[in-house]
C-alpha cells in the first residue's frame, strides 16, 4: 500500500493535493483515483515550481 503524504502547505487537511513516491498525486477528496507521475515528470515539475517562487 501506498504511503501518501499531503503538502505542509495545506490550511485544511481534508481539501489538498497529496503525493505518493512511485505512484502519483491525487484530490484528498476523491481518493480512489489518482494520476501516475514518474520520477523524472516531478522532478521537473517541481524545479519548475521552485523557479516561479
Amino acid at each position: 500500500m501506498a504511503e501518501w503524504r499531503k503538502s505542509t502547505y495545506s490550511a485544511n487537511a481534508s481539501e489538498c493535493v497529496e503525493i505518493a513516491t512511485g505512484v502519483g498525486i491525487r484530490d484528498s477528496k476523491a481518493p480512489a483515483a489518482h494520476v501516475e507521475v514518474d520520477a523524472d515528470a516531478w522532478t521537473a515539475f517541481l524545479s519548475a515550481v521552485k523557479v516561479g517562487r
